[in-house]
């Protein structure tokens, strides 16, 4: 049987195949020319050529491209010869091969062509691999949490060690490998820009080890969370014991080392060379927040970082420079001169940079400011001859009498005014110089004021007697100090403050006193008779009492219920004072007249009252008690009784009007009976 020829008449597209014609495009929807085109040609490759003979006549049925389906023809296409032929890729480079006579064949459209099915195929490729990777996490999730069953999370971390994934006995074991040997050294710290450290057993602090493992967890059931451990890491605070009293008193010292107020910035001078400082802002311990970050960070490798708060400074580093640079080295250049009335006075550089001190203002520039009390320290005295003290005019007692010794006027630098420029010559490199300006200083009482204070008479005098001879040089020597003591109107005298301190230093000795009811010695005792002597002058004089106090027990030499004492501490201070206050119009001088047996206070002025003191009776008696003396020294007492007395004065005008009466009442200790081992 001849082989059909599959194909078209070259003359005639529509020709006869086969006595058939072909059918117009639009008969055959199925048909598409256009699209079987751009197959080219199938090729091929017999996989076995000792396998069955290609088969023309299965071929012939094959209907030409254009030509009309013939079912019947494809139930005689013989399948067995088709599978000689193996399966190729078309190579794109290979040059096809037309073989003579034959028309290509467009290749039949698969199922697998269809995009739907493609993206079906896609679809179901994707779940198998999903699935598939599903399967496998869930096999080693599995298998990763039987594992990591009971351990340590993985991925923690404990002041910096490692114990992710281990179990607790290895994570306990670790940590006190790696951290025990921290626990003895000093925890350091940071807080603001103070580092320092302290002791961790003074501050009582010690590890708990299983509360730390506590603090670390379970292990996580998350996949997600498992997985990211892989990943990274998660330190957990250390879990601390600590003693509260410990604690407390290691973080008072952290306070106060760490506690500041805040300093600008400024320039000291060291030997008259400028040193700049810069500013440091304020900082205050956040102490409760400071101790929980102890708590859980003192055991790691880094320095613990306390938080604190923070208070700023208006000035810089730079303002500071600036300062030091336009003035404060200029101002210490060189020697500044203070020109006198005859004399000049040299300020050395290091009395300069003392004197200078700077300031910030609000815009955080730094100011100078000069201390002129300081430069009239270094400078004064150098210019003190040029200088004359004004005296007042004083009532000096000349042949018993009181007269006015005349003021004096004094003339001294006034200070203010000639350091004005002394900023502006600070700058200069020459003629650095300031004059000394002087003032007239009249004397506070002149001699007119005395003359007018109408100190004419005596207004009242007292005297006492009988001392002893230590005693006696202690009233002398305060005799002399108040002999001429002058109390202007409305003015207080002030006995102690009158006299200083009276110690050793200023001529005073140990004399007798009374202690507690029992002899004793002490330095300036017998000073209490020179007081009771005193008191009694201003009563008479009719002066207003400003403040007194009576002996504890009573003293014989002494009028009842109208004496006096004075007491000072050992350093000098004012214990019991004896004051008065002159409520006159006129002034009142003070006269003192000693002698080794007695002493005599006068008091000078314009006499208003006539004075009479009325003594009421003793009464309300008490016994003295027996008291056992020191074992050194003991004087022996038979002891006195004590009582109660009253004192009333009375006051009287020139005319004999009483003005007043004064009453006063005074208790007396009794004075123990001293007996002596």
């Amino acid at each position: 049987m001849a082989p059909r020829i599959l194909g078209t008449d070259a003359d005639d597209p529509h020709g006869d195949v086969e006595g058939g014609q072909l059918p117009q495009d639009r008969q055959w929807p199925e048909s598409d020319a256009e699209r079987t085109d751009v197959f080219p040609p199938a090729r091929g490759e017999l996989l076995d050529s000792s396998g069955p003979q290609f088969d023309a006549g299965a071929t012939q049925h094959m209907p030409a491209v254009g030509q009309r389906f013939d079912a019947g023809a494809t139930q005689q296409f013989d399948a067995a010869a088709t599978q000689r032929f193996a399966p190729q890729r078309p190579d794109a480079d290979a040059p096809t091969e037309q073989v003579e006579g034959v028309v290509p064949v467009p290749a039949p459209r698969a199922e697998d062509d269809d995009p739907g099915a493609a993206r079906r195929r896609s679809l179901r490729k994707a779940a198998i691999i999903g699935g598939a990777a599903l399967g496998v996490l869930v096999v080693v999730y599995g298998a990763d949490l039987l594992i990591s069953s009971g351990d340590v999370p993985r991925g923690v971390t404990v002041a910096g060690v490692d114990v992710g994934g281990m179990s607790r006995s290895d994570a306990e074991a670790e940590l006190r490998q790696k951290l025990e040997p921290r626990l003895t050294q000093p925890v350091k710290y940071q807080a603001g820009d103070v580092a320092e450290s302290f002791n961790p057993a003074e501050a009582g602090l010690k590890l708990d080890w299983p509360t730390t493992l506590d603090n670390a967890g379970d292990q996580p059931l998350n996949p997600f969370t498992r997985l990211a451990s892989f990943f990274t890491t998660r330190e957990v605070g250390v879990a601390t014991h600590a003693e509260p009293q410990k604690l407390a008193g290691a973080m008072e010292d952290v306070r106060q080392a760490v506690d500041r107020d805040p300093m600008e910035g400024t320039i000291r001078f060291e030997e008259g060379q400028p040193i700049p400082v810069d500013p440091k802002q304020g900082q205050k311990l956040d102490v409760d927040g400071a101790m929980q970050a102890i708590l859980t960070q003192w055991a790691g490798e880094q320095a613990v970082q306390l938080p604190v708060a923070v208070t700023p400074v208006r000035s810089t580093p730079e303002a500071v420079r600036a300062a030091l640079e336009q003035f404060a080295k200029p101002a210490v250049s060189g020697l500044v001169l203070v020109r006198g009335e005859g004399k000049d006075a040299v300020l050395q550089p290091p009395q300069i940079g003392a004197a200078l001190t700077f300031e910030v203002d609000e815009a955080g520039q730094l100011k100078p400011k000069i201390d002129n009390a300081k430069i009239v320290e270094a400078a004064g005295p150098q210019l003190a001859s040029t200088e004359k003290e004004g005296k007042d005019a004083q009532i000096v007692f000349e042949g018993g009498r009181p007269t006015v010794q005349p003021s004096e006027d004094g003339k001294k630098i006034n200070w203010d005014p000639s350091l004005a420029p002394l900023p502006e010559v600070l700058l200069r490199t020459e003629n650095r110089e300031v004059k000394a300006l002087y003032e007239n200083k009249p004397a506070k009482v002149t001699t007119e004021d005395a003359n007018k204070y109408g100190v004419k008479e005596v207004i009242g005098e007292f005297t006492t007697k009988g001392f002893a001879s230590d005693s006696g040089v202690n009233i002398r020597v305060v005799a002399q100090k108040v002999n001429g003591a002058f109390v202007k109107p409305g003015e207080t005298f002030s006995l102690n403050g009158f006299t200083g301190p009276r110690t050793k230093a200023q001529g005073y000795v140990e004399a007798g006193v009374i202690s507690d009811g029992a002899p004793g010695r002490e330095v300036g005792g017998g000073i209490s008779q020179f007081a009771t002597t005193l008191y009694n002058a201003y009563y008479f004089a009719g002066m207003k009492d400003a403040g007194h106090k009576e002996h504890s027990y009573y003293i014989s030499r002494y009028p009842v219920a109208r004496e006096a004492t004075v007491f000072q501490n050992h350093a000098g201070a004012s214990v019991i004072d004896l004051k008065f206050t002159n409520d006159s119009d006129t002034g009142v001088a003070i006269q003192t007249i000693w002698s080794p047996s007695s002493i005599t206070v006068k008091l000078w002025g314009t006499k208003r009252y006539n004075v009479e003191s009325v003594t009421g009776e003793r009464h309300n008696f008490t016994e003295p008690q027996e008291k056992a003396g020191p074992t050194e020294n003991c004087q022996p007492s038979n002891g006195a009784q004590g009582f109660t007395a009253s004192d009333t004065r009375i006051l009287r005008d020139l005319s004999g009007r009483e003005v007043r009466r004064e009453p006063r009442n005074v208790r007396y200790n009794p004075q123990p009976k001293i007996t002596c081992p």
